[in-house]
């Protein structure tokens, strides 16, 4: 397991949802957060292995838009070192069509979902997308004792 400095990563993660949006080349409304690190799970919290991960959305656009921006993305995370791990209905009540992709050396992971319009929950058509990076084991932070 690789050791890296969080701020890298979490940049790293970021420049890859950035690539992941231009694949998709939809014009909408993207929300805003950036990425954030997590414990990776199956770890001791004591032994410091984290992960970035970068959720993100695509909104106010026509859900057909959508639906042709999920097609570019077939078609585009191949041709850019991604394997599809993954293409069809999740596991939600509303079957939403989700790609799963790893990216060439597996340094990161995509999950996208297209969520239908649901008025009675006043919820709009939306993009979903989360990119994560691989575990990494932070650095040893220097102790008190060893300055």
């Amino acid at each position: 397991m690789q050791t890296r400095d969080s701020d890298t990563v979490k940049t790293d993660t970021e420049r890859t949802s950035s690539r992941i949006l231009e694949m998709l080349d939809i014009k909408g409304e993207a929300t805003e957060p950036g990425a954030m690190t997590l414990p990776c799970s199956g770890y001791d919290s004591a032994e410091g292995v984290y992960r970035a991960r970068h959720p993100w959305g695509i909104y106010k656009a026509p859900f057909t838009d959508m639906q042709k921006a999920m097609n570019r993305l077939r078609a585009e995370l191949p041709k850019s070192g991604w394997k599809i791990v993954k293409d069809g209905p999740d596991r939600s009540q509303g079957k939403s069509p989700q790609i799963v992709a790893e990216s060439e050396g597996r340094e990161f992971a995509v999950d996208v979902r297209l969520h239908k319009e649901v008025k009675a929950e006043n919820s709009p058509a939306m993009l979903e997308i989360t990119v994560e990076s691989r575990c990494y084991r932070s650095p040893a932070t220097p102790t008190a004792s060893e300055g």
